[in-house]
C-alpha cells in the first residue's frame, strides 16, 4: 500500500471541497482549483479530511494511488497558503523590474526582455537583483519559474545568470597558461 497514498488531507475551516466521480474541486481564500482524477482511484470526504482509495492493486492503481493524494494536497495547500519561487540574478548590468503585471528584464540582451505574467500568478521585485513568483497553482508557479531563468541561465565560469534562491552552482575552472 502507498504510505503516501493513505495519508488522509485534511481540510481547513476556510476551504470548501466539491467531489464528483471524476473531479475535486477545492475552493479557499486564495482561488479555486480543480483536478480531475482517473477511475483508478476514489475520492471521499471523512471527518473533514480527504481520502483517497484505490480500487484494485493493479501497478497503474498504485502509482496513481500516490499522485492523487499528492496532487489534492498541494490543491489544499495552495488555495489556502500559496506557493512561492525566489529567483535571484548575479551579474554586472542585469536587473529586473516591473512593468504593471509584467517583468521587463535587462540580462545583457540588445533589447529588455518583457516576460508576461500568467493568469494567476504574481511577480514581486524586492530588489532590482531578485525576483518572487507567487501563486495558487504550484505547477504553474514552478513552470514560471523555470521560463524565467532560461531567460538567462547561470553559466559556469563566471556565475553570472538567473538562479533559484540557494542554488548551488558548479563553477568550473577557466583556461589555465602554460
Amino acid at each position: 500500500m502507498s504510505r503516501i497514498g493513505k495519508v488522509p488531507i485534511k481540510i481547513p475551516e476556510k476551504v470548501e471541497v466539491k467531489l464528483t466521480p471524476t473531479q475535486v474541486t477545492v475552493k479557499g481564500p486564495k482561488g479555486t482549483l480543480g483536478m480531475e482524477h482517473h477511475g483508478r482511484v476514489k475520492v471521499t470526504n471523512e471527518d473533514g479530511a480527504l481520502v483517497v482509495q484505490r480500487f484494485d492493486d493493479s501497478r497503474q492503481a498504485r502509482a496513481y494511488h500516490g499522485l492523487y493524494q499528492r496532487l489534492l494536497s498541494n490543491c489544499v495547500t495552495g488555495v489556502t497558503e500559496g506557493f512561492r519561487r525566489e529567483l535571484e540574478i548575479q551579474g554586472v548590468g542585469y536587473r529586473v523590474a516591473l512593468q504593471g503585471r509584467d517583468l521587463s528584464m535587462n540580462m545583457g540582451y540588445s533589447n529588455p526582455v518583457i516576460y508576461k505574467a500568467p493568469d494567476g500568478i504574481t511577480f514581486q521585485v524586492p530588489k532590482p537583483t531578485s525576483i518572487v513568483v507567487e501563486g495558487v497553482d504550484k505547477q504553474v508557479v514552478g513552470q514560471t519559474a523555470s521560463e524565467i531563468r532560461s531567460v538567462r541561465p547561470v553559466e559556469p565560469y563566471k556565475g553570472k545568470g538567473i538562479r533559484y534562491v540557494g542554488e548551488r552552482v558548479i563553477r568550473k575552472a577557466g583556461k589555465s597558461t602554460k
